[in-house]
């Protein structure tokens, strides 16, 4: 972040990391102006700026990064490696992008839950402004039925308040009522809350969007304060009580 001089992301995010970016151009705007963020921060790196681009979490879980790659593509600009030198191409024409990884709201949450992800597992998110409900109906339904744990992203927000009730119905008719649920908001930030709950009282939690939803597979736990889905050793070996 030391080396750029330009830095783009939303807008919150932008606050979050305001110390770190004191004295740079912000390219910085609001919720569902991803589009214009990224082609705003792409001309920037063509005329020759160094330009990061924020996102919560890792770049490329959820985030900006495939946007980046998506918009390169349809514009026809060439992107290699930050260190690369591609001959015989237009300077002005070619992008040179690196993804940074980052830490996802799923391994931050599971973390602070205990390790509700040692086996198999998939992410679905529950907004429907980029892909049909129905699509995410289909995914809720094969990973119930496949019994993997759930990882829930965007469950709830203003407008969107009830397809996180549906989620949870979905869910039940392949998983136990009492199958446990962890809640995790704003993980490693201010305000952070945690809390496990039934699959039966899940449409009952505090959620928004920023929270993640771990939904337990059949043989997940509530171990104390905790959550886990184990891998399959005490099976195997005969751990001893």
């Amino acid at each position: 972040m030391a080396s750029v001089e330009v830095v783009a992301g939303y807008h919150k995010y932008i606050e979050l990391i305001h110390p770190l970016i004191d004295g740079k151009e912000i390219i910085s705007t609001g919720m569902t102006k991803e589009v214009a963020r990224v082609e705003a921060a792409i001309e920037q790196a063509l005329a020759g700026k160094s330009c990061a681009i924020v996102s919560s979490g890792d770049p490329g879980i959820y985030a900006m990064a495939g946007l980046v790659f998506e918009t390169c593509k349809i514009k026809g600009i060439v992107i290699v490696p930050p260190r690369s030198d591609p001959k015989g191409t237009d300077d002005s024409n070619v992008l040179r992008l690196e993804v940074v990884p980052g830490i996802p709201a799923l391994c931050a949450g599971a973390a602070l839950l205990g390790a509700p992800l040692t086996h198999d597992f998939a992410a679905i998110s529950l907004s429907d402004l980029l892909t049909p409900w129905e699509r995410i109906e289909q995914r809720l339904e094969a990973a119930a039925s496949s019994d993997f744990v759930i990882v829930l992203y965007n469950p709830k927000s203003k407008k969107r308040n009830w397809q996180f009730g549906k989620a949870r119905d979905i869910i039940l008719r392949h998983r136990d009522k009492n199958t446990p649920v962890g809640i995790v908001s704003r993980a490693m930030r201010e305000a952070q809350h945690i809390e496990i709950v039934t699959l039966d009282d899940m449409h009952t939690a505090e959620v928004d969007m920023q929270t993640t939803v771990f939904i337990g597979s059949s043989t997940s736990s509530k171990y104390l304060d905790f959550m886990f889905t184990p891998r399959g050793y005490a099976k195997k070996y005969e751990i001893q009580s």
